[in-house]
């Protein structure tokens, strides 16, 4: 597939089979105009369907991740600078390739929500998240009033949300928000190293394994553990085979006395 992604507002670098993705509104810190959220929109259609992507990084350009949906745009102080054609929530739950979030600065509210949506977050030392929709006015659409409480827990999530106070990076790590906080001119390289673990992964395996993972966190344990079971049955059936299993097995054995070295 040839991608011709990369536009002013999201910009698009592709590095073997790992696609970084920068949402470019530094000077409003990142705010989601309808532009930037339809381009973006467009940008994780086509990653979606790319098959030589096979982990996604988003960050932001400057001091934020992003601040959410531009507030001027939404009091109509600045007019609309795209119409929306598909609903961004729904373009990034459709990617079937693993998110990584790197959160390079404010994740705020919209923004937050967005962090949520990718599958983990890396966070730099200056990250900060806060869901201020109480403040703003709005009932959230994304997804945070959802995943933050299975998250943190629900004590923790509405103390963020009913507040709308401000979370340092050394707490959301504390709280299990965020998987590692790294400093700022590490977050990038960290998140590579990550996604290069990924990519060295068995492709249709680590696949159903994310989607069972996902599919599972939306029901109960019960019908989880059925979701499970009908994936190991059907992917038994079609890739397991011995010799495979013994060549992957020899190559787990060596990373891990490479590691053990370090």
């Amino acid at each position: 597939m040839n991608l011709k992604l990369d536009t002013d507002l999201v910009l698009v670098k592709k590095n073997k089979n790992i696609t970084e993705v920068t949402l470019n509104r530094p000077t409003v810190l990142n705010a989601l105009s309808s532009g930037l959220r339809e381009q973006l929109s467009q940008v994780f259609t086509e990653l979606g369907k790319d098959e030589m992507t096979d982990v996604i990084i988003l960050t932001g350009a400057g001091r934020a991740f992003t601040v959410g949906l531009d507030l001027k745009e939404l009091g109509g102080e600045r007019p609309a600078d795209a119409v929306m054609t598909k609903d961004l929530y729904q373009a990034i739950a459709d990617v079937p390739q693993p998110i990584i979030a790197a959160v390079n600065g404010y994740a705020i509210t919209g923004g937050f929500e967005i962090a949520l949506m990718c599958d983990f977050m890396i966070a730099s030392e200056t990250a900060q998240f806060a869901d201020t929709h109480a403040r703003v006015g709005v009932v959230p659409g994304w997804g945070l009033s959802q995943r933050l409480p299975r998250l943190i827990g629900i004590n923790r999530a509405k103390q963020l949300s009913l507040t709308g106070n401000y979370l340092d990076a050394q707490t959301a790590l504390a709280w299990g928000l965020v998987n590692k906080v790294v400093p700022n001119e590490e977050l990038l390289s960290t998140c590579r190293a990550i996604a290069e673990d990924i990519c060295s992964t068995e492709p249709i395996t680590r696949n159903v394994i994310k989607d069972i993972m996902d599919k599972g966190w939306h029901t109960s344990l019960e019908k989880g553990l059925d979701i499970e079971a009908q994936a190991n049955r059907l992917h038994a059936r079609k890739e397991v085979r011995p010799q495979k299993v013994a060549q992957r097995r020899a190559d787990i054995q060596q990373r891990g006395r490479n590691q053990a070295k370090h």
